[in-house]
């Protein structure tokens, strides 16, 4: 867990009515000053994501998104701009959080999550954040989080539904446990409207804020499952696989 870092007197007023959030406070502030987080990718759902963390005043990110900025992310991914069309998705998404909270230290990677990367950027945080639309970059993700002990929040939305569950390694089941094998129906473009995203980009972001500061009660062994076209939400308990091969 990370290392907690003292507030200037900026940051105290920057963040003053969180700080006021009574099993939070200052010392809450000061953790996640100190925390550094993962977020892959910073798309629809990860957009929203690291900007509420940059919000929320979280001190280091890492961000992982390959690839230029296309017309048809502007409809979700909010930390890209329409002035930025064919640039690089990442660098867009520094500057726009930049512009938010300029004591944010980022790392920029311009690929996007692989067999190849996946240790050496895990190793750079605290906690990861899992908004890749594919399962094999999930999967990676996953199996750094059980050989480092990392904490890892996975959140996913198709069409208007949406599901989180917080993964807490030798305390939770992984994400192997829950999709033993990568389903046949997931797909890279699928169809969702930004509200959707953004709906569980917050909550994403407020269970990483959680488990960074230490207070609240997580999304562990529950998997939140969510239809925003009748707004019914559902808790249902998740269980580890005492025969998974990543984390048993």
């Amino acid at each position: 867990m990370p290392e907690s870092k003292s507030l200037t007197d900026e940051e105290r007023n920057i963040y003053e009515w969180q700080i006021w959030v009574d099993d939070f406070r200052e010392e809450g502030q000061e953790k996640l000053k100190g925390a550094s987080v993962l977020v892959s990718r910073c798309g629809g759902l990860g957009s929203v994501v690291a900007y509420e963390l940059a919000a929320a005043g979280v001190g280091k990110m890492v961000l992982a998104h390959a690839g230029n900025i296309k017309q048809s992310d502007l409809n979700r991914q909010l930390l890209m701009t329409y002035d930025q069309l064919g640039q690089s998705r990442v660098q867009s998404a520094k500057k726009r959080l930049l512009e938010l909270n300029p004591r944010l230290e980022i790392v920029t990677c311009d690929e996007n999550v692989n067999s190849e990367n996946a240790k050496g950027l895990v190793e750079q945080v605290d906690l990861i954040i899992d908004c890749a639309p594919l399962f094999n970059e999930r999967y990676e993700m996953n199996r750094q989080a059980i050989l480092q002990n990392k904490p890892l929040i996975e959140c996913a939305m198709y069409d208007l539904d949406a599901q989180i569950t917080t993964i807490i390694p030798g305390k939770t089941p992984c994400l192997a446990c829950m999709y033993p094998n990568d389903p046949p129906d997931w797909k890279r473009e699928f169809p969702v409207f930004g509200a959707v995203s953004g709906t569980i980009g917050c909550l994403a972001a407020m269970e990483a804020i959680k488990v960074l500061a230490g207070f609240g009660k997580p999304l562990t062994n529950q998997l939140l499952s969510i239809d925003l076209r009748t707004m019914a939400f559902r808790k249902l308990a998740i269980h580890r696989n005492p025969d998974c091969p990543i984390c048993s």
